[in-house]
């Protein structure tokens, strides 16, 4: 009979590519989890891997075998869930992955609510780039992740992982604040009146290449007509609402950074009012699990309460 730990091995194989990444994620060294596979060889009783280079390669074998490993995993999973529903308190771990805006404005009520409602539940938070926070998920290093996508760039569909919506979250133009009883300046009332290209010329600060949301502000620059003048690049958007309150760059904030306060910074609608959808994802396998369906409940009503920006 096949080993159940064994066969999970080779299907974290198949999904991180390489024994080192198998060994990091599962806290064994690489030597241990080839001798794992070596033996998982042996019960199967064919070739499973294939050395190519310095990196192993699934055999047709494997990669049969990986399915199935993915099937066995996920009715484990779902007799998890099948007895956490016959107990009347809602227990155990949920390990949540978050990017940065949603961790400063849902999360805290969220686990606020479950502390009252599910003290048995331990709630683990960790802070995650979505693109890697999904394939986390997928590979059961988490539970659920909160996630966004942008106007136009939806993220990829994986038929493993399930997607509800969470909240639509509006996109601003953000300035210096006007100084109290100043008129705006020309170039900031013509950006104020909604025309984004008068912010051409002005120093702005991104989040990093590559990232969605800096292909998204970049094309949106590009469609008003110029090619902003990054100065400033930092992923943290609490550095990008300094900068701007400080007068030393304008920016693109998504309304969430505000976590229900009033804005420190002068915000202004863009044409169109975009907005960012932010939604959760876990394995099919564990959509009915008890915990799992609290997180969500939770998150979903503190997402509610949070308050819309006023006083742009």
């Amino acid at each position: 009979m096949l080993d159940v730990r064994r066969l999970r091995l080779l299907v974290e194989l198949s999904q991180r590519g390489t024994l080192a990444a198998v060994a990091e994620a599962m806290s064994y060294s690489p030597s241990s989890v080839s001798q794992q596979l070596s033996l998982l060889e042996r019960e199967a009783g064919v070739p499973l891997l294939v050395q190519v280079g310095r990196r192993v390669q699934l055999t047709p074998q494997a990669l049969v075998l990986v399915e199935h490993g993915k099937s066995v995993l996920d009715r484990l999973e779902q007799a998890e869930s099948d007895v956490a529903r016959s107990l009347t308190a809602v227990g155990g771990v949920v390990r949540i992955a978050v990017f940065q805006s949603a961790a400063h404005a849902i999360v805290p009520q969220a686990l606020t609510l479950l502390r009252d409602e599910h003290p048995d539940l331990r709630v683990e938070v960790t802070e995650r780039e979505p693109e890697l926070a999904l394939f986390d998920v997928a590979a059961r290093d988490f539970d659920l992740v909160i996630a966004e996508q942008y106007p136009g760039h939806t993220r990829a569909l994986r038929d493993d992982l399930d997607r509800v919506h969470l909240a639509s979250d509006a996109i601003r133009l953000a300035l210096p604040p006007r100084p109290a009883g100043r008129v705006a300046a020309p170039e900031a009332a013509r950006i104020e009146s909604g025309t984004l290209a008068a912010a051409s010329a002005m120093p702005w600060v991104l989040e990093p290449a590559g990232t969605a949301s800096r292909e998204w502000a970049e094309q949106l620059c590009r469609d008003a007509g110029f090619e902003p003048d990054v100065r400033f690049e930092t992923a943290d958007l609490m550095a990008h609402i300094r900068l701007i309150r400080s007068g030393n760059a304008v920016g693109l904030l998504p309304d969430l950074v505000w976590a229900g306060e009033a804005p420190s910074v002068t915000l202004v609608d863009l044409p169109g009012h975009p907005e960012r959808e932010v939604f959760t994802s876990t394995r099919h396998a564990a959509t009915a699990r008890p915990a799992v369906v609290a997180c969500r409940d939770a998150l979903a009503r503190a997402a509610r309460d949070t308050a819309t920006p006023a006083g742009r």
